[in-house]
């Protein structure tokens, strides 16, 4: 079952096109890894999904997206945030609020819960679906810039959970951490995906293979192929993919 369809996506900044008829599925609670060289337009697909790409004024956006159904273009953009959140690729944490303000900011910013019992609730649950509660529950009050990148960017991550979305954007969420902390991430994606979609931007196809149900590879804005990860990866249809997948193009 798809959670979200883009159907012949067309973008441009100004004169330069940057995405060429995009169409695309993604599946219901799995894991979708948008990958590709840099310039590819993975991180630009991102920003449509839930309409940042409106900040860019010259940004010019043509054909349509669905999320259940419903074009994402008709909604409330701020209702469209709540559903679709999403995690950059430098953790962004506010790092002298605390890491307890950190998650309930947006929730007391959009009035989403109606007293202090309950945000505590959101923001302790939030954080235990992030995997990062038993290592910051004694230090809730500590600012959130005292602590380690990979925690930080699980801290964005529970900042997102707070608001109980139904899909999550990851933007190349562990290109500047450790082995140790990626590990820790892809393995909180994975059990996330019991609830959320997630569409992964990555630039590396050993990521995609270890932890996405389906695959999509970009190359200079276009779709060149799409498939369960598997089969993209064992059998690919396209030259570009199979040079990809082997670390031939870069």
């Amino acid at each position: 079952m798809s959670k979200i369809e883009i159907r012949d996506l067309w973008l441009s900044f100004g004169k330069v096109a940057v995405l060429h008829g995009v169409n695309l599925s993604i599946a219901e609670r799995k894991i979708t890894a948008l990958m590709g060289p840099s310039g590819s337009g993975k991180s630009t697909i991102l920003r449509v999904l839930n309409r940042l790409i409106e900040l860019i004024p010259e940004a010019v956006v043509k054909g349509d997206v669905y999320l259940d159904g419903r074009s994402i273009f008709s909604m409330d953009v701020v209702e469209l945030r709540k559903r679709v959140q999403m995690i950059f690729q430098i953790p962004n944490p506010i790092p002298n609020l605390s890491i307890f303000e950190n998650v309930a900011l947006g929730l007391k910013l959009n009035k989403l819960v109606r007293n202090k019992s309950e945000l505590y609730s959101r923001v302790k649950t939030a954080l235990e679906r992030a995997q990062l509660w038993e290592e910051v529950k004694d230090r809730l009050s500590s600012p959130a810039g005292k602590l380690s990148g990979g925690q930080q960017q699980r801290l964005c991550v529970a900042r997102a959970l707070a608001f109980e979305p139904e899909v999550l954007l990851a933007d190349e969420p562990t290109a500047n951490l450790d082995p140790e902390n990626t590990a820790k991430l892809e393995e909180l994606f994975l059990d996330l995906k019991k609830d959320v979609t997630i569409i992964l931007v990555t630039h590396f196809p050993g990521q995609a293979a270890r932890i996405s149900d389906y695959v999509a590879f970009l190359y200079k804005g276009r779709i060149v192929e799409t498939g369960p990860t598997k089969e993209v990866f064992t059998n690919p249809k396209h030259e570009l993919t199979e040079k990809y997948v082997t670390g031939k193009l870069y």
